[in-house]
């Protein structure tokens, strides 16, 4: 199996006339594609920014991006990911805190005060890409020098950031070993031969994800390595994942927790999705019960997956012959370990337990920074059953120490689930002067349906310890959600603090 840069570079034997990216309708071709790729990289290198050097990207789902996805990792440069769906301010406090060598935007960021001022503050080159390239920003100080991105891990591809759904987001550099070896696994997982195939001539796959978050970007490289081309929705919505599946009948597709809620309160008939053999299910918690309503509704297998921005993707998964076999049996399970990754579970001290205990993760695997045989410790709590299934607890860091009991915020959050009125909950911590921290519930309910605090209170209680209980439930029209449709912890306890100001 050829590597993904070398399977970017195997794209200059496409033909110009084959179709490489569908977007709102229209088929881009790898001509018009190569066309800005071949562009981007000229005027990179006019500025001195070589192998190795740091390409900011503001890196929305829109064509443009993959030209410089194409040009900056094709020709072995770093691609630093800035989320363009962020306010401009933040986007520039990223670009001055983050200090690429160039920096590729669109033209509506780079007319903003904030981004300029940024910009020319860091003193980079800067271009506006919007289907064509233009200069915004020229360095300040001399040529741009490439950086010395070489560790013992190899050198850096992507600069990623993580969801940051409990804190402000990290940014991860994933190498291209690391990249290499996740592919490696998701291919040895699932059966697939990559690289026998010419490029952009196979069945056409679906881009559901942002590509600032993981799920996006290795969609877009497994879509590139496999050579097939690709759909690359904006954003998600019903109508247009439904769409592109009736349209192009892909086998298998990506559809994230709440995405697939969304598809199953949209009462999507059955026959628009008859192409699905499987949907894969990751980013966040995959309720067993919602997983099981899928089923129930369309026949059609979820295979849930395990994985982080440090591991640059899964390793941990179901196929579709393990659902048939084991799922009834281990349903609430994230899968089993993917080829070539090892896991286990330790405690505190990092003594590993025994079957069926929970503490935290533990991954051994290429996919990790160090790419030795080095356990990498996550913040996830998990235990291993008989059969190597692994059972996602919690996290360890989000867990609320109440008067010295500890509350895991994924369980009080699983028993708001269960009341009928509740489409799904989040729960964090609230510091208190005499216990410590406190639970504090936000439930987002079914359409229609209305609740009083006291009544989730009650039904919780038959779920719960005393101490779990929150001490505040509060009902809102949709949780707020980052790129990765994950439940946005920032957003949240803004939305919190609002609804407790006007309540005062």
């Amino acid at each position: 199996m050829s590597g993904i840069r070398q399977a970017l570079r195997k794209l200059w034997s496409a033909s110009d006339d084959a179709r490489m990216i569908q977007q709102d309708g229209r088929w881009y071709t790898w001509g018009e594609v190569r066309s800005l790729a071949e562009k981007i990289d000229r005027e990179l290198m006019v500025v001195h920014a070589l192998e190795g050097s740091r390409i900011g990207v503001v890196l929305g789902n829109r064509v443009e991006s993959i030209a410089a996805l194409v040009a900056v990792l094709g020709n072995g440069r770093t691609l630093t990911t800035l989320n363009p769906m962020q306010p401009a301010a933040r986007v520039s406090v990223d670009l001055e805190s983050s200090k690429p060598d160039v920096v590729l935007a669109p033209e509506e960021l780079w007319m903003t005060d904030e981004f300029n001022s940024a910009a020319r503050n860091v003193g980079i080159d800067g271009f506006a890409i919007d289907r064509d390239l233009a200069r915004r920003c020229e360095r300040s100080g001399g040529p741009a020098v490439a950086a010395d991105d070489e560790s013992s891990a190899g050198p850096v591809a992507i600069e990623m950031f993580t969801s940051g759904t409990t804190g402000p987001p990290k940014r991860v550099p994933l190498t291209w070993r690391q990249l290499d070896a996740a592919m490696s696994a998701v291919h040895g997982h699932v059966g697939v031969v990559a690289g026998e195939r010419e490029p952009l001539t196979g069945r056409v796959a679906l881009v559901t994800l942002a590509l600032v978050h993981i799920g996006g970007m290795w969609g877009v490289l497994q879509a590139l390595t496999e050579a097939r081309p690709f759909v690359l929705l904006p954003r998600f919505t019903v109508e247009g994942w439904v769409g592109a599946i009736e349209e192009h009948k892909p086998r298998i597709a990506s559809l994230p927790p709440a995405a697939m809620r969304s598809v199953l309160n949209a009462d999507v008939p059955a026959e628009r999705l008859a192409s699905l053999r499987a949907v894969t299910a990751g980013t966040t918690f995959v309720s067993p019960d919602l997983a099981d309503e899928f089923i129930g509704r369309y026949g059609i297998p979820v295979l849930i997956v395990y994985g982080a921005t440090e591991f640059s993707g899964a390793v941990a998964g179901w196929t579709k012959p393990m659902h048939g076999k084991w799922w009834s049996r281990k349903r609430g399970s994230v899968g089993r370990a993917f080829p070539g990754v090892q896991l286990r579970v330790v405690d505190d001290e990092g003594n590993v337990l025994s079957t069926g205990e929970t503490g935290r993760l533990e991954v051994c695997s290429g996919q990790t920074g160090s790419g030795t045989g080095d356990w990498v410790r996550t913040s996830d709590l998990a235990h291993l059953d008989a059969d190597d299934f692994l059972y996602i607890d919690g996290r360890a860091d989000d867990a609320i120490l109440r008067g010295g009991f500890k509350v895991q915020p994924e369980v009080v959050a699983n028993a708001l689930r269960s009341h009928p009125a509740v489409l799904d909950a989040s729960v964090f911590g609230r510091a208190d002067e005499r216990l410590g921290q406190v639970p504090v519930a936000v439930v987002e309910l079914v359409d229609g349906q209305s609740i009083g605090e006291t009544e989730l209170k009650d039904h919780v209680r038959a779920h719960l310890t005393a101490y779990e209980v929150p001490v505040a439930i509060h009902a809102v029209e949709s949780l707020p959600r980052s790129v990765s449709l994950k439940v946005d912890r920032r957003r949240l306890l803004e939305l919190v603090a609002e609804l407790e100001a006007s309540t005062a």
